[in-house]
């Protein structure tokens, strides 16, 4: 390297220490001083804050976040997540991509979440549109979209919820020949698909990823889920060596409620929060079977240990 690009990269270098001094001192200049109910005393900032720093400062509205948490000042759209995953574990989410494959009942739902959540960037691939027998369970249906296609519809509805984190709404249909290139850079996929087939292609996919697949599914009152990491037995645990599958399931015959999707969307994205996280232990192994009818919840071991 010769002197006058060495002077140029030690510029740089000054110029990135004092911005990100001068963020830091908005930042704390910014925050507020908050009473929890429970008698916690927490420095906070405004979403206002944050995006006149940002602003300010040429820099990312989620950039600002990072920083504040990592000065122990939390943003206010996170306060209570704090007491489950800490401002270190809301870092994290910030800072992590996650894929979404089916923007329908159960993916619409994991995508609401994962938004509320504040996971950093979330990835929507689906090919699908609307149509006027979505209304009764898919979250982002509604009488004015219809015809529309999901991932957009889903995209907007992040961008309302939490305008801070990134998006991308992928109008394709997830094949074999396309899935790892769809799915590569995200460090975590969930399924919201709607036929077997294409779970077995994705969960292919995240093997050679080397990232976890959080599986789900859902008929009826019933639905069940499991996490499968590259290494364990996965799907083929539940339905036998790969092979013939059929394309729809018993949902086809008995319809799906509305609540049923959120039920296990629910349990998808707590998955996600702990493999970002690290907090508690991810359902790897082990099948969740959740029936309403009966009101039970059935964990139940398969093969294929860690």
């Amino acid at each position: 390297m010769n002197i006058s690009h060495r002077v140029v990269q030690q510029n740089h270098l000054r110029r990135d220490v004092t911005s990100e001094a001068n963020i830091i001192q908005r930042i704390t200049k910014s925050a507020e001083e908050y009473l929890a109910p429970d008698g916690k005393q927490y420095r906070v900032i405004t979403q206002k804050a944050v995006t006149s720093i940002a602003d300010a400062e040429n820099v990312s509205p989620l950039e600002v976040q990072v920083k504040a948490l990592k000065q122990g000042i939390v943003p206010w759209r996170y306060l209570r997540n704090m007491g489950t995953i800490g401002p270190d574990g809301q870092v994290k989410l910030l800072q992590s991509a996650v894929a979404v494959v089916g923007a329908g009942g159960l993916g619409g739902t994991t995508i609401e979440l994962l938004a509320r959540q504040g996971v950093g960037h979330i990835l929507i691939i689906d090919n699908d549109r609307f149509t006027e027998q979505n209304l009764n369970r898919q979250i982002m249906c509604t009488e004015m979209n219809l015809g529309e296609h999901k991932a957009l519809v889903a995209a907007r509805r992040v961008n309302q919820i939490n305008s801070d984190i990134k998006v991308t709404a992928l109008v394709k249909k997830l094949t074999q020949e396309n899935a790892i290139a769809l799915l590569k850079g995200a460090a975590i996929v969930v399924d919201g698909l709607d036929n077997l087939p294409s779970r077995i292609i994705v969960e292919k996919a995240c093997r050679k990823l080397g990232i976890p697949f959080i599986y789900g599914t859902i008929a009826g009152f019933s639905g069940q889920m499991m996490t499968i990491y590259p290494e364990d037995k996965g799907l083929a645990s539940i339905f036998g060596p790969n092979g013939s599958y059929p394309d729809q399931g018993i949902e086809m015959k008995i319809g799906t409620p509305s609540a049923t999707p959120a039920m296990v969307a629910a349990w998808q994205v707590q998955e996600v929060i702990k493999i970002i996280t690290g907090v508690g232990r991810p359902l790897r192994n082990h099948i969740l079977l959740l029936d309403a009818i009966e009101g039970a919840i059935d964990k139940i071991e398969l093969g294929g240990g860690e």
